[in-house]
């Protein structure tokens, strides 16, 4: 088996921000994205596997809230367009959480102007 296919998480460089992210944190065991600027690699074909042979960038685009409240990162591959969702982990900046959350809001698709007219 490559290392590539490997279970278990191992420390690694973002590819984004160069920022050096450990391997272990508090809420998930299969890490790949960056907790400092949410960017992800698509290594999963399932959660862990790392048997994607992708191995694109993956852009945060969005927050999924699951049924227990529990939250998410969306993920859209750079390469090759699939859309992945991860947990977010203990150390996951905050800021960068909220704000990914927030975009929608913060860049409505329609101007709010409007909404007042009703």
């Amino acid at each position: 088996m490559s290392d590539k296919h490997c279970y278990e998480s191992r420390a690694f460089t973002c590819i984004r921000c160069r920022w050096a992210v450990p391997a272990r944190a508090f809420g998930t065991r299969h890490r790949n994205h960056c907790p400092r600027c949410l960017w992800s690699r698509h290594l999963d074909d399932k959660p862990g596997d790392r048997a994607s042979c992708c191995d694109g960038s993956m852009e945060p685009i969005a927050i999924e809230v699951r049924d227990r409240g529990e939250w998410a990162i969306l993920h859209r591959c750079t390469a090759c367009g699939a859309i992945k969702a991860n947990r977010i982990a203990g150390d996951d900046d905050e800021r960068a959480l909220l704000a990914l959350a927030l975009r929608p809001i913060a860049n409505p698709a329609f101007p709010i102007d409007d909404l007042r007219r009703t």
